[in-house]
């Protein structure tokens, strides 16, 4: 709320003068000014005198965008235009006169007077709109006026977001296309412009009607001044209200590419509450947006998007089901071979969500060559990024985690050697994702068991124990405690003496940061099933570690050095505390 208080002579001061040197326009403009600082003092009638205020404020942005015209002083109809306006100027300072100075004669006549000029007011600006429209006013200079500076006010922002707003409504194609740009930059950096932008009416609903404009770029800017828009949660129901997702999903039908990216990734935010997933369905955009990712000239961050969009609806199963009937499952197992990398990770990630929890799908997955899919993305050999073997790895894991089918079908396919080739030669990430996958292999069945020991992987296992990340250390750790169960995989462990001796050094009680001491005693208990292998941990140096582990009533310990100590190792432990 304003300040300003004006006196009885101020107040008669508003009014229009006519110095030397002003056009009709710019008079009528700082009238307008007038009023609209004047209406902050205004005590009575709140609410209509805020209408009349807002209704003030486009007049006077309209009559901004115009004032910068060429021929406008001797067009007949402006001429008439601004005669009209300034009679209702004149009226709304007689009533202002009298709400400040509570000399009306009663509530429901002023009332009555107030509605009238809301009313008059609202036929100005639709007749300026009109005058512009018919292209006979043309630009002398630039059309935008400067933006507000770094720190600029809520009045100065609001002033140059309605400006932009009359430039919208009334200006040439150009003019709305420049008008957008700049919009664009605004609320880009500055999330005062969003907020303002909001607030003022009509605002957001001329955007949405835009997104059904295909010249000179209007689709495609409001798009993204949408798309921006949507980015903050707060303000999506603002957008929904305005009915968007219909206009949506027809840019995304009929619009050019860019367009079609900013409308999805509007959709992407929209989506993100399930609420608006039924819109969506209503309005046929589910068909679409398939169709879109069957397209050839459809380019990776389109597909991207759409995929987003789809994952956030899939959470609905009657949406899901209608996707498997449309014949999305094969459409994305096809996309997933894709060479590029933005439609490959997008579509190995929407599959996961589909079969999230949902075992047919997962085996509707299998079906279709899913399985197949992804073990190709992970061939060495082939070409496909870290990021893509990262995404396949873990869609590798969420899809057969619960199914002896689909192990065999990844064996068949090279898994094996593949989750190998990265434990040994990937990077940070993708390294530890094929560990994650050694460990849930390890786990599916003795038979993987068995085939993981003969292929190699516990040598490369015992790098990780001494790993710095904890996790890696527990997980690598975890997968030895499981293999080593296997008597053949004791044997293959115990060839080399430096994996018994690792293994007990990191149980040194004084040294904390060697993860799970538990575990590695878990892996050492496995071990002494093996006659080698008791021979070797009983005659390395390092056994004074479980000794002390044993002292200090450590119970699996206790275990290994009762085992060691039993038969023939009784005279090489002799004097090892027995209990």
């Amino acid at each position: 709320m304003k300040s300003n208080m004006f006196t009885e002579t101020e107040h008669a001061q508003i009014k229009l003068a006519s110095p030397a040197g002003k056009s009709r326009i710019r008079q009528e403009i700082e009238f307008i000014s007038s009023l609209i600082s004047l209406s902050y003092s205004i005590k009575v009638f709140p609410v209509k005198w805020q209408s009349i205020r807002n209704k003030l404020e486009e007049l006077l942005s309209s009559l901004s965008a115009i004032e910068n015209c060429d021929s406008t002083e001797n067009y007949p109809p402006l001429c008439s235009s601004l005669q009209a306006i300034n009679a209702t100027l004149k009226n709304c300072n007689e009533l202002s006169k009298h709400c400040m100075e509570f000399s009306y004669s009663g509530k429901l006549l002023m009332q009555s007077d107030l509605d009238i000029i809301s009313s008059k007011l609202d036929n100005h600006v639709r007749n300026i709109s009109e005058i512009y429209s018919l292209g006979l006013l043309t630009q002398s200079y630039a059309i935008i006026v400067s933006r507000p500076s770094i720190g600029a006010s809520r009045d100065d922002i609001k002033f140059y977001i309605r400006d932009l707003l009359s430039r919208l409504k009334i200006g040439s194609s150009e003019m709305k296309k420049q008008a957008l740009i700049a919009l664009n930059e605004v609320i880009q950096e500055d999330d005062r412009y969003v907020k303002v932008a909001i607030e003022v009416d009509s605002f957001v609903n001329l955007l949405v009607n835009f997104l059904d404009l295909q010249e000179d770029n209007l689709q495609e800017e409001a798009a993204k001044t949408l798309s921006v828009i949507a980015g903050y949660q707060s303000y999506r129901s603002c957008l929904i209200s305005t009915g968007i997702i219909a206009q949506l999903i027809r840019v995304l039908e009929c619009g050019n590419g860019l367009s079609k990216e900013f409308a999805a990734r509007c959709l992407q935010r929209l989506t993100e509450n399930s609420d608006n997933a039924w819109s969506v369905s209503a309005h046929g955009g589910v068909t679409v947006l398939l169709k879109l990712c069957t397209e050839s000239d459809s380019v990776g961050e389109l597909v991207g998007l759409v995929c987003g969009v789809l994952k956030n609806l899939v959470g609905v199963e009657e949406i899901k089901r209608f996707m498997i009937e449309e014949g999305a499952i094969s459409v994305f197992v096809k996309l997933a071979r894709s060479k590029d990398e933005v439609t490959q990770i997008s579509s190995i990630d929407f599959l996961q969500s589909m079969a999230s929890g949902d075992e047919a799908t997962r085996q509707m997955i299998m079906k279709e060559g899913g399985i197949r899919a992804l073990a190709r993305v992970l061939d060495p050999k082939s070409s496909f990024s870290s990021k893509a073997r990262e995404m396949a790895l873990r869609g590798i894991v969420n899809l057969c985690f619960s199914s002896v089918n689909s192990v065999n079908i990844l064996l068949n396919h090279g898994f094996m050697d593949h989750i190998l080739y990265f434990l040994r030669h990937g990077d940070g990430s993708l390294q530890e994702l094929a560990l994650k996958a050694a460990f849930w292999l390890c786990g599916t069945s003795g038979e993987a068991k068995k085939a993981m020991g003969d292929a190699g992987f516990m040598p490369e296992l015992v790098n990780f124990l001494d790993s710095k990340s904890f996790e890696v250390r527990e997980m690598a750790a975890e997968t030895l405690s499981s293999m080593v169960i296997v008597p053949r995989n004791q044997k293959r462990f115990v060839q080399s003496d430096q994996n018994i001796g690792l293994l007990l050094q990191m149980l040194d009680p004084e040294q904390a940061n060697f993860g799970n001491k538990k575990l590695l005693l878990s892996i050492l208990m496995s071990l002494t099933s093996c006659n080698s292998a008791r021979k070797k941990i009983a005659n390395s140096g390092y056994l004074k570690n479980i000794e002390k582990l044993a002292e200090a009533e450590v119970s699996d310990a206790k275990k290994i050095v009762r085992k060691l100590s039993s038969n023939r190792f009784r005279n090489i432990l002799s004097g090892i505390w027995h209990s």
